[in-house]
């Protein structure tokens, strides 16, 4: 869905650190990207990639200490996200910029209803009554697919499953009617069905509300099915970002090659898998050269000298690598997500 193409937030140059012992670690390390409106760009990699403090970082929720945001700027309507003082920052959460966050569980308050939560988020963000914001989050409820929805508004979360319990948190991040929803792995830890079911809900209600998505996943299927666009991340980078089909049938970056060539092959469930040799890099200290050396099949003498930069390498595609290779895998990558 790219409804068009004017940025709705724009980052760049995005560095986050955590300290801690004395050391510190660059989790963010110089990224730029931009989501268009009603567009969903989905960024991918690995665990510990730097994914996630990407997305907290935007919203300035990254714990301090031992995190610090230290460089970059995300322009959103027109205002740096990570310039704004601490009381405008909370006007932009929830009400413009909404989170679902990967674990519901954890995210939701144990000892208050379903109701009750989504009601306080719609107080936060709406001038009316209690009565009506109870009525909105029935409304809301009902509008995420919670079956029974007025009876579940008075159950706990304890009470739901974990599709149910996403699906509240959809409805609470809606409540304040948000241009650009972040979604942390939406689909982690429930089943195959009611994943498919999330993502038509994802999909239905972008759609209606002609809204921005910007989606944190490692499941690619999840990724073929919802995105528009790919920021493909190792190390704290971004690597490779491209229109979705274009990566999916051409990987350009040796990482993201080897990323789809280890996922199961459809049709092919005897076919061993490809993994990527070697250990990610540790993100302490000075990092000279390129991040995927030493685990790279195309590693030459000058990728540990010269640090490569995100760049075009084809219309509409840019990628961080000194030896671009255009050859296709065995098949579209594609085959291994369907």
């Amino acid at each position: 869905m790219n409804g068009g193409t004017k940025a709705l937030l724009s980052v760049r140059g995005l560095r986050t650190t955590f300290s801690s012992a004395g050391r510190t670690v660059t989790a963010v390390d110089g990224v730029s990207f931009e989501i268009r409106e009603c567009e969903t760009l989905a960024l991918v990699g690995e665990s510990g990639c730097g994914k996630s403090a990407t997305a907290l970082s935007l919203l300035q929720l990254i714990p301090s200490p031992p995190g610090r945001i230290e460089a970059g700027e995300a322009v959103f309507g027109g205002r740096n996200l990570l310039a704004l003082p601490a009381a405008e920052i909370r006007k932009v959460r929830g009400k413009e910029i909404a989170m679902v966050f990967q674990d519901p569980m954890s995210s939701l308050n144990p000892v208050y209803t379903m109701g009750k939560q989504v009601a306080e988020a719609v107080l936060a963000h709406r001038r009316v009554s209690k009565k009506a914001a109870m009525a909105e989050a029935v409304r809301l409820l009902e509008q995420v697919g919670l079956p029974d929805a007025g009876a579940r508004a008075s159950a706990f979360p304890h009470q739901l499953s974990g599709g149910m319990r996403q699906r509240v948190m959809i409805a609470m991040a809606l409540a304040g009617e948000p241009k650009l929803l972040i979604a942390d792995e939406p689909t982690t830890a429930i089943d195959a069905t009611v994943q498919a079911q999330v993502i038509a809900l994802l999909r239905r209600i972008q759609r209606e509300r002609r809204m921005a998505l910007l989606l944190i996943t490692h499941d690619m299927g999840v990724v073929a099915e919802l995105a528009d666009r790919i920021g493909v991340f190792y190390a704290g980078q971004i690597v490779e970002e491209g229109p979705a089909e274009a990566i999916f049938d051409r990987p350009l970056h040796p990482y993201t090659q080897g990323l789809f060539a280890s996922l199961p092959r459809f049709g092919k469930p005897k076919e061993p898998l490809q993994a990527i040799p070697g250990e990610p890099l540790r993100l302490t200290g000075r990092i000279e050269g390129c991040r995927f050396r030493g685990r790279c099949p195309l590693e030459i003498p000058a990728c540990a000298q010269e640090t490569p930069t995100l760049r075009e390498v084809a219309p509409d595609r840019r990628s961080a690598c000194l030896r671009v290779s255009e050859g296709r895998l065995p098949e579209p990558a594609r085959e291994a997500v369907r």
